[in-house]
């Protein structure tokens, strides 16, 4: 592999500094046997040297190459992309989990900046950021015709650091100049609670380097604040775009004594990898919920499917986003990565969960079914997406194997599972995030669990 990546380099170089690469790909292409892929490259050499050439504009020839590599990548499949210095950088950032800055979640609107939210304990928490803030100058500077990007790139900095920023807020009869010193954030990526002093309750918002040492912490302040109350927990992966396959394995691994946790199966069959659990089970065997939605993709289904699989948990909510392949980040030197997406997973019964997704052991939906809503109307997943691999265990081209053996069927005390409302009333309030109590696949799932905790001792670890 090195070697062929070494011939690309070579041949992108030379296509770069404008030199006829004719001869020397042939005399590639008679070592190698691959006269085809070589003619093909002269092709790329042809077209590159035509655009520099002859169009209306002068073309930089780093953004024409990366564009290039750029459309190779993207026409594979949803996931795979380039990345440029810079966005490395930006996801080495967001893959730690921490970095210099303000701590606000910002998004754009109207040419400024507007703040959706600060996060608690930062800089700018403390200076008094509020949500629906709209910065409008960093520095002085005005952030019309920035990016949101460029605009987050001048926020971040090294901790002691400071920054102007001046914010136009909605009653106030002149703009706000604030000086901020930046500090180290620490997204929390990891929110918990116990509901009615008897449930705990911990919601995963995406795995990165904090999230399983946020989970365990999480589950001691449970403890000591439930105590010998605690009957049950509901582990929130709605929304939870992914992140981090360690991060998946770690987490599943707290909540099991034994057994597989995930395989992958790659191109090769001697790239194949499997995870299994160590003892050890940080939640003692309590009964446990698991709340998924169409955004829970990735790593969050890698955790929902092992618990489901293992029967650790019961899985409730909507069908998951269904991505269930694997992507690697292979730095370039000096060009920044690619991300590839090079292997298929697999939950421990052997179920492929690509562009089908995790199917709850028991649906429960967030909001009032409406008998009009089209096809059109629901959310996109995996399977929508263009270029999606399909659900089979090689390549594209394969037919596709035989379904895998659906988990075993749910043991639940008698009456418990009847219980739960698929849907919310009529007139139920509106969900907000605020009140959990408008909340229905939650509240759904606090009743399960009491049901549980209240059935005959045999049964009190039935989702185990």
């Amino acid at each position: 592999m090195r070697r062929r990546s070494g011939t690309f380099a070579a041949v992108g170089a030379a296509f770069a500094a404008g030199v006829v690469v004719g001869p020397m790909v042939a005399a590639w292409a008679q070592d190698g046997g691959r006269a085809e892929t070589y003619r093909l490259l002269n092709l790329f050499g042809d077209v590159f040297e035509r655009i520099r050439a002859e169009y209306v504009e002068p073309v930089n020839d780093r953004d024409a190459i990366e564009n290039a590599i750029q459309g190779m990548l993207t026409g594979l499949d949803p996931h795979s992309s380039y990345m440029n210095p810079r966005m490395y950088r930006d996801m080495q950032v967001q893959t730690r989990g921490e970095f210099g800055g303000l701590g606000i979640e910002v998004t754009q609107e109207g040419g400024y900046i507007k703040v959706i939210s600060p996060i608690d304990e930062t800089p700018a928490a403390r200076a008094g950021v509020r949500p629906g803030d709209l910065i409008t100058h960093l520095n002085g500077n005005s952030v019309q015709g920035l990016s949101l990007q460029e605009a987050v790139e001048q926020m971040r900095g090294e901790r002691g650091t400071a920054i102007r920023i001046t914010i136009r807020r909605e009653g106030a009869e002149r703009p706000i100049e604030l000086s901020i010193t930046r500090d180290v954030i620490r997204p929390q990526v990891v929110r918990f609670r116990v509901e009615g002093g008897d449930i705990g309750y911990i919601r995963l918002t995406s795995f990165n380097e904090q999230t399983e040492a946020g989970l365990r912490r999480a589950m001691q302040q449970i403890r000591s604040q439930a105590g010998n109350n605690l009957r049950g927990l509901v582990l929130d992966l709605r929304n939870n775009p992914g992140g981090l396959l360690d991060q998946a394995v770690q987490i599943s691994d707290d909540f099991l004594d034994q057994g597989e946790i995930v395989s992958t199966r790659a191109r090769r069959q001697e790239d194949a990898q499997r995870w299994n659990a160590r003892g050890g089970d940080i939640a003692q065997g309590l009964p446990m919920v698991v709340l998924i939605n169409a955004g829970s993709a990735s790593a969050s289904e890698i955790v929902a499917g092992a618990l489901q699989d293992h029967r650790r948990a019961i899985v409730m909510g909507v069908k998951s986003f269904g991505k269930g392949s694997v992507q690697t980040v292979m730095p370039i030197p000096g060009n920044g990565a690619i991300r590839l997406t090079t292997a298929r997973y697999y939950t421990p019964s052997g179920r492929s969960i690509q562009a089908t997704g995790i199917e709850p052991d028991i649906e429960v939906l967030a909001t009032r079914e409406d008998p009009q809503a089209t096809t059109a109307a629901r959310r996109e997943r995996e399977a929508d997406l263009r270029r999606a691999l399909r659900n089979e265990g090689g390549g594209q081209q394969q037919q596709p194997q035989a379904a895998a053996p659906p988990p075993p069927p749910l043991n639940l005390p008698a009456g418990v599972a009847e219980r739960v409302q698929r849907q919310p009333a009529e007139g139920a309030p509106a969900f907000d995030p605020a009140r959990p109590e408008t909340d229905h696949q939650l509240q759904q799932a606090l009743g399960l669990l009491r049901g549980i905790a209240a059935a005959p001792n045999p049964q009190r670890r039935a989702a185990r």
